[in-house]
C-alpha cells in the first residue's frame, strides 16, 4: 500500500450510518413512541405522512405503500392496465419499473433515451403507440424530470395515462412544479438510498384524481374500502376489488415525517456537492451530467461517463474510494427479461451509455475534504489513461 493510500479514508458510494448517528436519539424516540401507541399499521403516523408528503408534491391525495415497486404496480392497477396492454417506458432504469408492468400482465415497450441527459426521448414515443398502448411511464432519472410538456401532449392526443416513476426525483422541480405532480399518477420509493429514504422499504402514490385515489387506497389493502366510499361496505372486511397487501408501516412513516422536514436542507447539500464536482472535474475527459433548463436537479445520483469506466472504478477502489454504476445492464439485455428484447426496437443510446456510465458519492453527510479527495484521485487516474 502506498503512502497516499494510507492517508486516503475509505469513502462509500452511500452510507446511512452518519445520518443515523446524528439523529439517533430522535429516531429511537419516534420508534418508542410508535411502539407505546399500540398501533403499528395504518394509523396516525401513516395518515400524517400521507398528508405531509402529498402537500410536498403539490397533490390532493397520497397513499403510503410497502415499496416503490408496489407503488408502480398499484398505479398501473388503478389506471386499469390489464393483460397484453402495452406500456411505454425506458430500459435504462431499475428493474422495478419493468417488473411492475410485467406483474400486471402488460408488456413494456422501450423507448431510447436522449444522448445528453439519459431521459426518455419524447420525440420517439409517438411512433411506438398503437391500439394496445394504454400508458406512458417516464422515469425521472438521477434527480431530474423527463420532458412532461411533450409527454403530456402525446398522452392527451392518444388518451393515455401518464404514470411518473419518481423513485429518484423527490424534491425536484420541472418548470417550477414538483416531481410527482405532472402525470395522472406518480410512484415514489423510500428505499434507504433514495433522496427521502426510510430505514427499510417504503413507497408512495400521489394523484390529484379522487377516483384514482380511491382505487389506490383499496388496492393497497386487499381491495377493502376503508375510506367508506361505498357505505354498504364501510368498516367491513370485504374486498370490493382484487387488491394486495402493501402497507407503509407506522415506524417508517414516523421516521419519514422527521426526514421530510430536513429534505430541503438535504437537497441543498447534494447540490453543493454536485457544484464542487462540476467545478473540480471540468475540462477533463469525463462526461459530466447535463442539467436541463426546465429542471431543478436534486442529484440523487451524480452520474458521469468515460469509456475506461471499469479501469477507473478499479483504480479508485484501490485508493479506498468506492464508486457505483446506475445502470450497467439495461433491462432488455437481462436474462430475466430476454423475451422483451425486440431486435427491431434499437436502443442505441441506451446501450452505448450503459457501457461507460458510473456515479460518484453524493450523499448529504459526505464531507468537503472527502469530495476533494475524490476529485483529486479521479483527476490523477484519468490523466494517465
Amino acid at each position: 500500500m502506498t503512502k497516499s493510500n494510507k492517508k486516503t479514508p475509505k469513502i462509500f458510494v452511500w452510507s446511512y450510518l452518519e445520518n443515523y448517528r446524528k439523529n439517533k436519539k430522535k429516531i429511537l424516540n419516534l420508534v418508542d413512541k410508535v411502539f407505546q401507541s399500540g398501533s403499528l399499521v395504518l394509523s396516525n403516523e401513516v395518515a400524517n405522512f400521507e398528508n405531509n408528503f402529498s402537500k410536498f408534491t403539490n397533490n390532493k391525495y397520497g397513499v403510503g405503500v410497502n415499496s416503490g415497486t408496489d407503488a408502480l404496480r398499484i398505479a398501473l392497477m388503478a389506471a386499469g392496465i390489464k393483460k397484453d396492454d402495452e406500456i411505454i417506458t425506458v430500459s435504462n432504469t431499475a428493474v422495478p419499473t419493468v417488473c411492475a408492468i410485467v406483474e400486471c400482465g402488460a408488456k413494456p415497450i422501450f423507448i431510447d433515451v436522449n444522448e445528453k441527459d439519459f431521459l426518455i426521448d419524447a420525440s420517439k414515443i409517438e411512433e411506438k403507440i398503437n391500439k394496445k398502448t394504454k400508458a406512458i411511464i417516464p422515469v425521472n432519472l438521477y434527480g431530474q424530470s423527463a420532458d412532461y410538456e411533450k409527454i403530456n401532449k402525446i398522452a392527451k392526443k392518444f388518451d393515455l395515462k401518464v404514470i411518473e416513476d419518481c423513485a429518484q426525483s423527490a424534491g425536484s422541480l420541472y418548470k417550477g412544479k414538483p416531481s410527482g405532480s405532472h402525470g395522472d399518477l406518480a410512484a415514489f420509493s423510500f428505499y434507504p438510498t433514495k433522496i427521502l429514504g426510510a430505514y427499510g422499504d417504503g413507497g408512495f402514490l400521489t394523484t390529484n384524481n379522487k377516483k384514482l385515489f380511491e382505487k389506490m387506497h383499496r388496492f393497497r389493502f386487499y381491495g377493502i374500502d376503508t375510506l367508506g366510499v361505498n357505505k354498504k361496505w364501510k368498516n367491513k372486511y370485504y374486498s370490493i376489488d382484487q387488491g394486495m397487501n402493501s402497507r407503509l408501516n407506522e415506524v417508517q412513516s414516523a421516521i419519514l415525517n422527521l426526514k421530510l422536514k430536513k429534505l430541503p436542507e438535504s437537497i441543498k447539500r447534494r447540490r453543493e456537492i454536485a457544484k464542487k464536482y462540476f467545478e473540480g472535474l471540468k475540462n477533463t475527459s469525463l462526461e459530466l451530467p447535463i442539467v436541463n433548463n426546465n429542471n431543478f436537479h436534486v442529484f440523487h445520483i451524480f452520474e458521469i461517463a468515460h469509456l475506461k469506466r471499469d479501469l477507473i472504478i478499479r483504480k479508485m477502489k484501490n485508493r479506498k474510494i468506492n464508486l457505483g454504476i446506475h445502470y450497467k445492464y439495461p433491462i432488455h439485455t437481462m436474462k430475466g427479461y430476454r423475451s422483451l428484447n425486440n431486435k427491431k426496437n434499437l436502443l442505441k443510446e441506451t446501450e452505448k451509455k450503459a457501457k461507460k456510465i458510473f456515479s460518484l458519492p453524493i450523499y448529504p453527510l459526505l464531507k468537503n475534504n472527502e469530495v476533494k479527495i475524490i476529485i483529486k484521485n479521479l483527476k490523477a487516474i484519468i490523466s494517465k489513461i
